[in-house]
């Protein structure tokens, strides 16, 4: 086969329908194939196969809203900095000289461990990280887990 040295187009300079005929032809969205996402399951179906395999068809489920777990959180350092703050408003009691506090009345389920601890503080939680359970524990507290169970995705 021989090799086009030069581009097609440079022969028709000079003409004025660079070999496309007298009315308008390549020159409308037909010449492309159609406007848009046109022929993606029928003429560009190739197109379709090498570039965007997965453009059609279902991929995935959703989970339905009652089975998955949605956690509110609060670090172990806005904890220990709003502890004092809880005892005033009764949320949170004393044990000689450690808190006591049930995150599930403020509507807190997960304890995660960013932070520093400097209250000995004993929290009820469903859920917690292990770092948080560490922190809290090297203060001197302790974390009752509600939860029979670790949630997925912890």
């Amino acid at each position: 086969m021989v090799i086009r040295r030069e581009k097609k187009s440079r022969s028709y300079r000079g003409s004025r329908t660079h070999g496309y005929g007298r009315t308008g032809q390549h020159r409308k969205s037909g010449s492309r194939g159609g406007r848009g996402h046109v022929g993606y399951h029928k003429h560009k179906w190739s197109w379709t196969v090498k570039y965007a395999p997965d453009w059609y068809g279902q991929h995935g489920f959703t989970r339905h809203p009652s089975l998955v777990t949605q956690f509110n959180i609060i670090n172990v350092g806005v904890l220990d900095s709003k502890i004092a703050d809880l005892y005033q408003k009764g949320i949170a009691t004393r044990e000689g000289d450690a808190y006591v506090v049930d995150l599930t009345k403020i509507g807190i389920n997960k304890l995660t461990g960013t932070g520093q601890v400097r209250n000995k503080i004993i929290v009820k939680v469903p859920f917690a990280t292990q770092n948080a359970v560490q922190k809290i524990k090297q203060a001197g507290g302790d974390v009752i887990l509600l939860a029979e169970k670790p949630a997925t995705g912890e």
